[in-house]
């Protein structure tokens, strides 16, 4: 039963998928749309689909979409697909979404992204927008063979083993480990191996890092300041730190971009469908 299920919403996906131009060199679904949620009043066949296309040549992936689905845009569209490509590579974190499509009877949010700026978030954490997303459960649909991103893919998430590493105690359970992402279970955590866990993070991370410990005027070389982190008892503090400083402006950044990407209206319809699933959760919580 189970294996049809996914059977089921793997051809569900690809028959949403032929409704966009098939220059794709990589298309994953995410969230409860994909995946049941924990809780009795979860309904995954009436959740919205979200997608995320990754692109080698946004303008003219716009160019045949607007043809196609020129309805999916904002008053954006009328700028054209190299106006829409510049908003999408250089504000918020390198995504243009289109929210709240309806498209073969499910409601459906995709966004999309350049390969380039794929790849450099999955190797430098440069946001940690969409390389986030790839080190939870997705669903991925469509993938070309391009060597360059399926290489990044999987540092992504030898990034992710090693963060999550280093902000876990010595001692930790299964369900902490994959709370943390799921990672590798060492019984020593030495500062001699926390240095060299350190030296292997994504440059944005380590650049973060360097930027919180080093004392005005110090001017120390990520090296040395990574070093002093590793014998730091509040290491993993500091690593979360790095991480939020890389996160919170990109997703504030990507929030507001999404305002003239959606529409005025998609974007109020949008936010009050979150805030409804975010109240629900809290009296779940709270009953």
């Amino acid at each position: 039963m189970a294996l049809q299920a996914l059977q089921s919403s793997g051809v569900a996906f690809r028959k949403i998928l032929s409704h966009f131009p098939e220059e794709l060199s990589l298309a994953f679904a995410y969230g409860s749309g994909v995946y049941r949620q924990v809780g009795p009043s979860s309904d995954q066949k009436n959740a919205m689909l979200d997608f995320v296309f990754t692109v080698d040549d946004p303008v003219a992936w716009h160019s045949k979409n607007l043809k196609k689905n020129w309805n999916h845009y904002s008053f954006l569209k009328v700028l054209g697909p190299k106006i829409i490509t510049t908003i999408q590579n250089n504000y918020g974190a390198g995504v243009y979404y289109n929210p709240l499509i309806m498209c073969d009877g499910r409601l459906i949010k995709y966004g999309v992204i350049s390969t380039n700026i794929l790849i450099e978030d999955l190797l430098n954490w440069n946001n940690l927008y969409v390389a986030g997303r790839l080190q939870k459960p997705v669903k991925i649909i469509a993938m070309n063979e391009n060597v360059a991103l399926r290489s990044a893919l999987d540092k992504n998430l030898k990034s992710a083993v090693t963060t999550a590493f280093l902000m876990l105690p010595e001692s930790f359970s299964e369900e902490d480990l994959f709370i943390e992402i799921a990672g590798l279970s060492y019984s020593d955590k030495s500062p001699e191996g926390q240095f060299t866990q350190l030296m292997t993070l994504p440059k944005t991370l380590q650049q973060q890092i360097n930027h919180i410990m080093d004392p005005p005027g110090k001017n120390r070389d990520v090296e040395e300041t990574l070093f002093q982190v590793a014998h730091d008892p509040d290491c993993g503090e500091v690593v979360r730190l790095g991480l939020s400083a890389i996160v919170r402006p990109s997703s504030m950044k990507q929030s507001t971009k999404g305002i003239f990407t959606a529409g005025v209206k998609k974007s109020v319809v949008y936010s009050s469908l979150k805030l409804h699933k975010m109240w629900k959760g809290w009296l779940r919580k709270t009953s």
